[in-house]
Formats: C-alpha cells, structure tokens, sequence
C-alpha cells in the first residue's frame, strides 16, 4: 500500500482553488452566507398590434386567451430558471405570481413577475426569467394572427433582501409601485 498524505483544510482549499479559480466559469459560492428573506420584482412588454389586441380583449384569439396561460408560464419559468442558466444557483422559491396589465394606448401588454425565497442569493434571475416565459408565451399564441410582434423593455425593477437591502430601479418605478415603495 502506497503512503497516504494527511492533508489538513488550508491545503485543500489551495488545490480545490488551484484547480477550479482557472477555469473561466464558475457558480459564486454562496456557501457561507446566512440565508434571508428575498424577492424580487421584474417586468416586460409586447407590442402586439390593434387587431391582436382586440382578439385578446374579447376572448377571441384562436389558441385561446394568451394572458391567462402567460400566467401560468411565468411560474413554470421562474420554478426552471437554474436550468436554463447555466450559473444560476437552483433555490426553494417559496411565492411567485405574475400579472399581465393591458395598455390600450399602444397596444402592448404588460407582464410582471414577483418571486420570493428564503435563500442565501436573490431571486432577480427568477424574476425576469418569469417575465421572459410570459412574453413569449404571448408571442406564440399571437404569431398565428400576426407574426409582427416585439418584445422589449425586460427589466429588474425591484429587489430586496440580502447585505444591499431595498434596491429600486434607478429610472424609476411604475406610478401603482410610487404608492408601495
């Protein structure tokens, strides 16, 4: 039998550093944090036109109504976000719903996506990740009608929790958050 080595912790934390550190990738550990409440709120536009709009409107579109199943999409996006991206860790999200708002004025619609967890890293990944599943599920159900839609303006808009606290989107909230926040 060959000799064995006794390493003690410092030693392992120099090799796993030296063999890990080098490669360009890598999940941010997370490791010694203390976990704490989180949550983050996102939000995103689809322009879809007069005539989809009024299709959606009057429960007419003919795969069915669009913002009801955006709404279950959101979930499912959020509750999939660590295995869409690649270095996003997988957390126990605790609560997530997201609303979609009509905009008669330009004939978009509005999605957001609220995640909460109690964890050790945030939830904004969840969050627009959530946003992003609800857009494109408005997509495909409207691009038989018209494929002339776009998808724009998918943003963080709040986050709360962890060592930074309260953080607000810098060019501002929409006028319904003003009152909350």
């Amino acid at each position: 039998m060959t000799k064995l080595k006794i390493i003690n912790q410092d030693e392992l934390k120099d090799w796993a550093s030296e063999l890990f550190k080098k490669n360009s990738f890598n999940m941010v550990d997370v490791s010694s944090k203390k976990e704490t409440f989180r949550r983050a709120l996102a939000s995103g536009k689809i322009y879809v036109g007069k005539e989809i709009f009024d299709l959606i409107k009057t429960k007419k579109m003919p795969k069915g109504d669009p913002i009801a199943l955006a709404e279950i999409s959101a979930i499912l996006g959020v509750k999939k976000t660590s295995e869409l991206i690649p270095l996003c860790h997988p957390l126990p999200i605790d609560h997530t719903t997201a609303k979609i708002v009509m905009h008669d004025n330009d004939n978009s619609l509005e999605v957001f996506c609220v995640v909460s967890a109690v964890a050790k890293t945030g939830v904004e990944m969840e969050a627009i990740m959530g946003v992003n599943a609800a857009l494109i599920t408005i997509y495909d159900l409207c691009k038989i009608v018209n494929p002339h839609l776009e998808i724009n303006n998918v943003k963080l808009l709040i986050k709360e929790g962890g060592k930074t606290g309260l953080w607000k989107n810098p060019n501002g909230l929409p006028d319904f958050l003003n009152d909350i926040f």
